[in-house]
């Protein structure tokens, strides 16, 4: 098999075996195809000709090309990721890329919304319509949650248990975890399904938010309508769903949440990925301190 070959064969792993979403997975083809180029101006076919020379003449070009440190390490990631598929398939011996350095990068700290700010966010909604009941009830319900937005629009009705105030959620590479929710998002929910979504939803349909089409939302649908409940709101901060997740992390260690259990309910694998929220949580710390106390 040649090295073309070997690009899609870990490709189908990663959304077959590893169940990565098609997203993904194309980020990770656009990130090898460029190594594919490299080798073929150098004239190399086989995936045993891939050593630590072309690992380096790779990152010295995604340089050239423009790249900042961040994209590049992301390069970097996907084409450790390929070198370990490859030493799994016998395909060569050794990885190259783990000898590479990888680009530094400043981590940048999540934009979050403050608790007022979220209270005016999750109040805008005009609870006199069937859209606004629906879009109410997806805000709380995934600011209590701090679910990523694909999460949201794709849940099924079955992973809600209002009885027990639990949500099961299936994230990044099929990965489950179970979120408590609050009282309030529970009574918002529980109004959209008495109230808007039996209108809609064909006896098939299986996921909870639906659109007026009784069709599961898109996620560029729920952003236009976060950032249009934002503005209404009087946010100006740059406004995405994910910043409700944001929100939902820092607000949890702001009032004395332990930081193994955020990790769990928002369903990353690596404690790192969380940790970033801490320094957030940090300064907000340190700014009540140097507000309060009499020798700050």
């Amino acid at each position: 098999m040649d090295l073309n070959g070997w690009v899609d064969a870990y490709l189908d792993h990663l959304r077959i075996e590893r169940g990565l979403s098609s997203n993904t997975t194309e980020a990770y083809g656009k990130d090898l195809s460029k190594l594919l180029e490299l080798a073929e101006q150098k004239g190399i076919k086989e995936a045993q000709c891939i050593d630590l020379a072309l690992v380096d003449d790779y990152l010295v070009m995604l340089g050239q090309a423009g790249l900042g440190a961040r994209s590049a390490a992301r390069h970097l990631s996907a084409l450790r990721g390929f070198c370990k598929f490859l030493v799994r398939e016998k395909a060569i011996e050794t990885d190259p890329s783990a000898l590479a350095d990888r680009p530094k990068t400043r981590r940048r700290l999540p934009v979050w919304l403050t608790f007022q700010e979220v209270e005016r966010l999750l109040d805008a909604p005009d609870t006199g319509s069937d859209r606004g009941i629906r879009d109410r009830a997806m805000l709380h319900l995934m600011y209590a949650a701090g679910l990523r937005v694909s999460e949201l629009v794709n849940l099924p009705m079955a992973s809600v248990d209002l009885r027990r105030g639990l949500l099961a959620v299936t994230g990044k590479g099929g990965k489950s975890r179970l979120v408590p929710i609050g009282e309030v998002a529970m009574k918002e929910v529980e109004g959209y399904l008495q109230k808007v979504r039996p209108q809609l939803a064909t006896p098939k349909e299986t996921v909870l938010f639906l659109s007026p089409q009784g069709k599961a939302m898109t996620r560029q649908g729920f952003w236009k309508l976060t950032v249009k409940y934002a503005r209404g709101a009087g946010i100006t901060k740059a406004i995405s769903p994910h910043k409700l997740r944001h929100s939902f992390a820092t607000h949890l260690l702001q009032n004395g949440a332990d930081l193994r259990a955020v990790q769990a309910m928002l369903g990353h694998s690596d404690i790192g990925t969380t940790e970033i929220y801490t320094h957030v949580a940090d300064d907000h710390v340190r700014r009540v301190h140097k507000a309060s106390h009499p020798r700050a």
